[in-house]
């Protein structure tokens, strides 16, 4: 009996402290919020900031790595992207927010080894205190922001997947990115706006 009490205030009180912890952490940016400029440490050792871009439409902000097979399998795609959109005003933005601790790939020589050999045609930033990754709400590898330029604010316009395959990009049936993208190049919301992002966990600094 003693040991059964003992269990459900055990419960109880992990239930508690669960709550009081999910509360406190911030959830990062929701779809229509404004988002924050920063300035991160590119590969090429230079300080890059959103502002820098005074000329771009918007932004495509992804959240990636050098050594989750999921970032791996969507580098292509990214490129592609930014192939694809910087020339429409929205260029992509990488960020590695990794640990370089937790995770000895994501140190930023190896981020400039690996922007060098794929010959990345974005910055590649590294946030070193992963405070920006944690005012986005960033939780995976790849997790991708798109922002919009209204008048002197950026607005987040979608949030999550690049596409619904994160296997294949032969068998991808949805392109999320893409067809948000389009949308708002012809002035409508995106739809979705909103999608689960599929990848690694971001490696978060211990406390």
């Amino acid at each position: 009996m003693k040991k059964l009490l003992f269990f459900c205030v055990a419960c109880l009180a992990l239930m508690v402290l669960g709550s009081y912890v999910t509360r406190s952490v911030s959830p990062g940016y929701q779809v229509g919020d404004k988002a924050m400029d920063f300035k991160l440490k590119n590969v090429d050792g230079k300080l890059v900031s959103l502002a820098d871009n005074k000329a771009a439409k918007g932004f495509i902000v992804v959240f990636t790595c050098n050594t989750c097979p999921y970032a791996q399998a969507y580098e292509n795609r990214i490129i592609q992207l930014h192939r694809q959109f910087a020339p429409k005003g929205y260029p992509v933005v990488a960020i590695n927010a990794n640990d370089p601790v937790a995770s000895p790939g994501d140190s930023f020589a190896a981020m400039q080894a690996r922007a060098r050999s794929h010959t990345y045609p974005f910055p590649y930033l590294q946030d070193e205190t992963q405070q920006v990754a944690k005012t986005y709400g960033a939780t995976r590898t790849p997790h991708l922001y798109v922002l919009t330029r209204q008048g002197t604010d950026l607005v987040v316009s979608y949030i999550g997947a690049i596409d619904d395959n994160s296997e294949d990009a032969k068998l991808v049936k949805t392109k999320y990115v893409e067809n948000a993208l389009n949308d708002i190049l012809a002035g409508k919301p995106a739809m979705p706006n909103t999608t689960r992002a599929i990848g690694c966990s971001i490696k978060w600094k211990r406390a």
